[in-house]
């Protein structure tokens, strides 16, 4: 596992004339197009130890738009649009299994491996399980894991955010944790004064996810606009789930 540190990240030396040289590290960004992957994006394009040449999303095939956060396909092509990177995309059915889902996520990184990415990086904060989850899959294709986000406070992460410029609005929000109101609240200082004391400033454990419309690194913002809050109730035998999202399109 990588963190950017003081000393940087693991960095690849060789030896020209007696001279130690650094390359910088070939990258892919997990892209979930919310405000951790875009802060990992801010801290990532400051180090020199990383060029982050793509950004990596999950599609649901079947509707178009983004795992978890319900963002549609066209707004995150927007993004990796203003980013000028190029956008690989997995695309799956509704319901995968862990199995479809592990099998396409290791045969898109062994494509890009062989276009040259050598570190996958991700935007995960304190969650282990899911930490160590990505570093055994890495390992299998010698891809180096990087986690610039890693053990930092969050609710200096959501004020850095702010303070970097980045623009991002609650898109998607755990009902037992929050209420509708926050569907469409800009992450601030205020979004912070109003999120329950049970509840991570960055949403790290599920309660809330974000979009990000624009960015010191866009070329220009995105335009949407806000459409419906849709709510949806996910069961299994045990237990049942409900969200609020809000469905952004491009103006």
């Amino acid at each position: 596992m990588i963190q950017l540190s003081a000393l940087g990240a693991l960095l690849q030396r060789g030896v020209r004339g007696g001279f130690y040289y650094f390359s910088t590290m070939n990258t892919v960004l997990n892209w979930s197009s919310g405000k951790d992957a875009a802060m990992a994006y801010h801290l990532l394009s400051g180090n020199e130890s990383y060029y982050v040449s793509h950004l990596l999303t999950t599609i649901n095939a079947e509707q178009e738009r983004i795992f978890m956060h319900g963002i549609r396909e066209s707004l995150l092509e927007a993004q990796a649009q203003r980013m000028g990177l190029p956008l690989k995309k997995v695309k799956l059915p509704a319901h995968p299994d862990d199995s479809l889902y592990k099998n396409a996520m290791l045969e898109t990184l062994q494509q890009l491996k062989e276009e040259g990415v050598q570190a996958a990086a991700f935007g995960d904060i304190f969650l282990e399980d899911l930490k160590a989850y990505r570093e055994a899959q890495l390992q299998q294709l010698d891809i180096a894991p990087v986690f610039p986000l890693w053990k930092k406070d969050t609710r200096e992460l959501v004020q850095l955010v702010a303070a970097t410029g980045i623009e991002a609005k609650i898109v998607c929000v755990d009902a037992q944790k929050l209420g509708r109101e926050f569907i469409g609240r800009k992450i601030d200082a205020s979004l912070l004064n109003d999120l329950p004391a049970n509840v991570d400033p960055c949403g790290e454990n599920g309660e809330f996810h974000t979009f990000v419309y624009n960015a010191p690194f866009f070329s220009s913002p995105i335009p949407i606009v806000e459409g419906e809050v849709v709510y949806k109730e996910y069961k299994t035998e045990e237990n049942s789930w409900g969200f609020y999202f809000l469905d952004l399109c491009l103006l």
